[in-house]
């Protein structure tokens, strides 16, 4: 617990985390406007309208599926905070230079590196319910506007808030991992971006353009990209076409795994001067 409190201090003793909250809040705001376009349109259209995508419509409409989405508003972004946060967690002590009298102090590098993991969790699960607090009141508030009632008794809501919080805390591994891997605080900062906005934008495009042409059966390759992966995992409904909500969180779980314990045996392994 000594090293978890350390490595919180670290956090709060510089300015990082509050400017990525500021960040996080135009862009959280963003996204509400989009998902409540996006409930407007589905609520609206009558879904024999859209021809053959009328079963995705359909069920993209229902009431588990909208108020899923809302609840979870501003995942996408938020998942990308979370890992620059997890990022710099590590890739602060090279940037200012303390990991040696961090290794010094604490020889046991495996445990340095748990506690690392666990002060991003610890700053995940905070980011997670502060936008799930603002997401049940403006996603009700959404719900009721579109003629839906405000389901928070919905089961299948609160599976994908959940959800929402195991995703906010495995990119919070994948931070720490990439920190680990790449230790210039730029580098990491940018590559995370880069693979991380690029790879879902580059993804769903090359997705789309192959299963129209090869089939629904291609939108399986989603699994495969750890941005897509969480926004399955929190759709609240199965969408026809779509790979199952569980394969996304074990897929997501797996990535996880892997990336732990290979930053885990590079930070025991490193030379740190």
């Amino acid at each position: 617990m000594n090293l978890v409190r350390s490595e919180l201090l670290k956090i709060r003793t510089t300015n990082t985390w509050w400017v990525f909250a500021l960040i996080s809040l135009p862009l959280w705001a963003l996204t509400l406007l989009i998902n409540w376009l996006q409930a407007d349109a589905l609520t609206s259209t009558n879904p024999a309208e859209v021809g053959d995508q009328a079963d995705q419509f359909a069920a993209a409409a229902t009431p588990d599926a909208l108020s899923s989405n809302l609840f979870t508003t501003g995942q996408f972004f938020g998942l990308l905070i979370i890992m620059l946060l997890g990022i710099i967690v590590v890739t602060s002590e090279f940037f200012h230079q303390t990991v040696t009298t961090t290794f010094l102090t604490n020889p046991h590098r495996t445990a340095v590196m748990i506690a690392k993991l666990v002060a991003a969790g610890v700053l995940a699960l905070l980011f997670w319910l502060v936008t799930t607090v603002f997401n049940l009141i403006a996603g009700s508030a959404v719900l009721n506007a579109v003629g839906v009632d405000s389901q928070l008794g919905n089961d299948a809501a609160w599976r994908a808030i959940g959800l929402n919080l195991l995703a906010y805390l495995l990119w919070a591994v994948f931070g720490v991992g990439i920190g680990v891997l790449i230790r210039s605080q730029i580098g990491a900062t940018v590559t995370g971006i880069l693979l991380y906005l690029g790879g879902s934008i580059g993804a769903i495009l090359v997705i789309t353009i192959l299963a129209n042409r090869w089939g629904d059966w291609i939108n399986n390759l989603q699994l495969l990209v750890p941005s897509l992966a969480s926004s399955l995992m929190v759709t609240g409904a199965d969408i026809p076409g779509n790979p199952p909500r569980w394969a996304g969180a074990a897929v997501l779980i797996g990535y996880a795994v892997v990336t732990g314990v290979v930053g885990t045996l590079l930070m025991r392994r490193r030379d740190i001067s």
